[in-house]
């Protein structure tokens, strides 16, 4: 037996108690005659204490160890005379009786602390020392208990876990898929599944009625902090239910989630926004609704006065900052050039402050008397020592995107977006269609399968451009601070209306049949109404954690690059494996 006890567990109560414990060394040091030594495993840090009259092959193994050394010890439990009340077991330290190393260590190249010297790359390329830190571990230790939680609330509800393929056929829609090739079958490919979408909806024709999986998923595209080539989702179906029926399960999972993991309660039942008012409101369709700042047309208000600027434009759109009357001109500057960068593509930045005085200083002061700016504060409902910034262009929707970024930006900068505070809410009533004018054709907001909204069915099957773009989908979205956590929709069950969404989306029939036959021939077979959702799973364990980035609740996730540095992925391979799957490959250059 290596331990007969952790090194989290101890505590007075075990006073006298002979114990092994097993570990890493954190580390050690000399006082007087004595050495102490921290060990460390998963659980937690126990002291170890050598004393001066031990015996000189015990005192020298522990004056050998090093740090992160696997050691073994056998002592005894004995009260600490100078106690640590920030550790668990700070109470105790265990008198050692023998020692035996069970793995030495080289020196690791970063220090395993909470708070380490290493920097980003090199704890990366060493991830499994990186994952012996506190931060780390307790991310995944979160990690567990939500998917624990989640399972535990799903089988409550009757739910199946079922495993669907992760070699599946190519459809490429949306995101890039990561592809395979099949040495049995050569100069084929299958791809890796960016969502088990029509699997589930085959297991719902199948009669499953109610399916769940925490499934990995994959897809080639950039990488950002909440994004990495191969994600968890928590991914469900149910069948013979409308929109109120999925949302009401899974609030009641998130609920359970806040509830059970952080003792967190939330609204019941949570608001729903549609996704008009979010673009309208917000300038995102997934708007961090813990503070105010909200977006307000200014069009009519602000035009006529002979500014070229705003008189040309299609859209003049506004957010009072909070007491940021007192902006220096040089803050202004930046904040103009902060809007400027390519992220957000504002072309300049317009601002009024509403001083404490009652006064009025505007960059448009040339063209605007104080009158006219009192009425566009009164329009932002901008308030005595408010900020206005103002930005337009000929694209409402591009502005108010502008503006969403920018209100979020401000957000930071005054400290409103609490990580400790939750605002969750729904999004709904979706556009169906989105129109691309540079390829001139409609594409699915969400995917191929959304059901439009029943009563909108009617401009659904019109030709009309006009009707199709005011056709909402039968969606909706999870969204928390900021951060959509999750989205679904009621899918199209019936062969004839997924043909109609194929021909809409401009996929003709020999093509619809190639791609997707196999899902529009079962649906001939009865095919029951069903809808469901999928959560992004790393992301919902990050906001959970109080953190931006999925990264640290990853074991072991990839760079910006889409790299594994550790392992050295994505490589080359043989020229044996390529010559096997029939494969040339071209090198750019």
């Amino acid at each position: 037996m290596y331990r007969t006890h952790t090194c989290g567990e101890l505590r007075i109560t075990d006073k006298g108690r002979k114990v092994t414990l097993a570990g890493w060394v954190q580390k050690s040091r000399k006082l007087g005659g004595m050495t102490f030594i921290d060990l460390r495993d998963r659980y937690g840090i126990t002291q170890l204490v050598v004393e001066a009259d031990a015996p000189q092959e015990l005192v020298d193994t522990a004056t050998s160890l090093g740090r992160e050394f696997v050691i073994q010890v056998e002592g005894e439990v004995v009260e600490r005379q100078s106690k640590n009340p920030k550790m668990d077991t700070g109470d105790i330290e265990i008198k050692v009786d023998a020692i035996r190393i069970l793995n030495k260590s080289v020196t690791p190249p970063f220090t395993i602390e909470d708070e380490s010297d290493g920097g980003e790359d090199i704890r990366a390329k060493y991830r499994y020392l990186d994952l012996r830190r506190n931060p780390l571990k307790n991310a995944l230790t979160l990690r567990h208990r939500i998917a624990h939680e989640v399972r535990n609330y799903l089988d409550d509800k009757c739910f199946l876990e079922i495993e669907t393929p992760y070699l599946i056929k190519s459809t490429p829609e949306g995101a890039r898929d990561f592809v395979v090739p099949s040495r049995m079958n050569p100069g084929q490919f299958y791809a890796l599944p960016q969502s088990p979408q029509t699997f589930k909806q085959l297991l719902m024709v199948a009669g499953y009625d109610r399916y769940f999986q925490i499934v990995r998923c994959f897809r080639d595209e950039d990488l950002r902090a909440d994004r990495q080539p191969e994600f968890t989702q928590i991914d469900c179906e149910m069948s013979f239910v409308e929109q109120e029926d999925v949302l009401n399960t899974f609030e009641g999972m998130m609920r359970t989630l806040f509830h059970n993991v952080l003792g967190v309660e939330i609204p019941n039942p949570l608001p729903r926004m549609s996704w008009y008012d979010a673009m309208d409101h917000y300038g995102s369709d997934k708007p961090d609704v813990r503070f105010g700042m909200t977006i307000h047309e200014i069009t009519e208000t602000a035009k006529g006065k002979g500014f070229g600027v705003l008189d040309g434009a299609a859209y003049i759109g506004a957010i009072a900052v909070p007491s940021a009357a007192d902006y220096t001109r040089k803050q202004i500057d930046e904040l103009t050039e902060w809007v400027k960068r390519p992220q957000v593509g504002a072309k300049g930045l317009i601002y009024i402050k509403v001083n404490t005085d009652g006064t009025f200083k505007s960059s448009i002061d040339k063209f605007y008397a104080p009158e006219d700016l009192a009425k566009i504060a009164a329009v932002t409902e901008a308030k005595s020592g408010d900020l206005i910034l103002v930005l337009s262009g000929d694209n409402k929707r591009k502005v108010q995107n502008m503006l969403g970024v920018l209100r979020i930006e401000m957000g930071n900068r005054l400290g409103l977006r609490d990580p400790k505070v939750f605002a969750p809410l729904w999004i709904v009533d979706f556009p169906l269609l989105e129109w691309d004018d540079e390829t001139q054709r409609f594409y699915a907001m969400h995917h191929p399968f959304t059901a439009p909204k029943p009563e909108h069915e009617k401009w659904f099957y019109s030709n009309a451009k006009e009707d199709l773009e005011r056709v909402c989908a039968n969606a909706y979205d999870f969204v928390l601070n900021g951060t959509e956590l999750g989205g679904g929709s009621i899918r199209i069950h019936n062969a004839d209306m997924q043909k109609r969404m194929f021909e809409v989306l401009g996929i003709g029939p020999e093509e619809a049949e190639y791609k997707f036959g196999f899902i529009i021939n079962a649906f001939k077979f009865g095919a029951p109404p069903h809808g469901g959702l999928a959560f992004g799973f790393d992301r919902v364990c990050a906001l959970f954690g109080g953190q931006d980035t999925i990264r640290d609740y990853i074991a072991f996730p990839k760079n910006n690059q889409g790299r594994d540095v550790m392992i050295d992925s994505p490589s080359e391979i043989d020229q044996v494996q390529l010559d096997e799957l029939q494969i040339d490959v071209r090198k750019n250059g």
